[in-house]
């Protein structure tokens, strides 16, 4: 577990599924992973994460790869065997582990980076009988990243906030061959007011790419003279200026 990144891979930012009907509320153990983000050198073909189902029954899952890329500054998943999960399916006994290993499917350097995301879907019991209730099955989602060979360096980011009628959208470019992990961001105006953006994780801009975030700015925002973002990137305190679009 590093800085800010996926520990809330158990928590809320895991895109949790909830599959309603009407009535009561039907509880599901909750896994447990480890790592909760995943570096795969380059001079490696497989590496594999562990599931532990704390509870008190058996738990059921499917495991996928998927290539987690950049559309716009949106995430995109595209199925992928690039890189496989074995086994797909899992039964995980009350109170035990299962290993999932994560295969390349060639061991083909790379230049940049490669990002992709493991999603794990809890399934029902294959005795599970059909309930009046409402039934809670977790996605967990874990990242991957291949590393490049030779020294990627750092991410190379610059930074841009632009305005339309909703309000404020945080641009975030990425030119460099790793990901930045960007949390805890605060903009700075030229005066030194300080507009706190999020305390946690805000998100990535992968290798190559861009990441984009609306926040909670007043559309009268005093951001007059240079402004500048603080934030952590990748674990490490980092200030940068900040280029103002305002379009709207």
């Amino acid at each position: 577990m590093t800085g800010y990144c996926d520990r809330i891979v158990c928590i809320r930012h895991l895109l949790a599924v909830w599959l309603f009907t009407a009535g009561a509320v039907a509880h599901a153990a909750t896994l447990q992973i480890s790592p909760v983000m995943v570096d795969l050198p380059p001079n490696e073909s497989a590496t594999g994460i562990t599931l532990r189902n704390p509870g008190d029954r058996p738990l059921y899952g499917q495991v996928r790869v998927f290539r987690w890329d950049k559309s716009n500054g949106d995430d995109t998943l595209i199925p992928t065997q690039e890189l496989m999960a074995s086994p797909p399916l899992i039964q995980i006994a009350a109170q035990a582990d299962q290993l999932v290993r994560l295969v390349r499917a060639t061991s083909a350097p790379v230049a940049v980076e490669q990002s992709y995301r493991v999603l794990i879907d809890e399934l029902p019991s294959p005795d599970t009988a059909p309930t009046n209730g409402v039934t809670i099955r977790l996605r967990y989602s874990v990242p991957v990243f291949l590393e490049p060979a030779g020294e990627a360096g750092q991410p190379k980011l610059s930074w841009h906030l632009a305005r339309d009628d909703r309000g404020w959208v945080l641009h975030v470019d990425n030119a460099g061959a790793k990901r930045a992990q960007i949390a805890a961001v605060q903009l700075v105006n030229g005066a030194g007011k300080v507009y706190e953006i999020n305390k946690g994780l805000l998100g990535y801009a992968l290798a190559e790419r861009a990441g984009q975030w609306r926040v909670p700015l007043a559309l009268d925002a005093d951001l007059g003279g240079t402004v500048k973002a603080r934030a952590a990137v990748n674990s490490l305190p980092v200030e940068a200026v900040v280029t103002l679009e305002q379009g709207n």
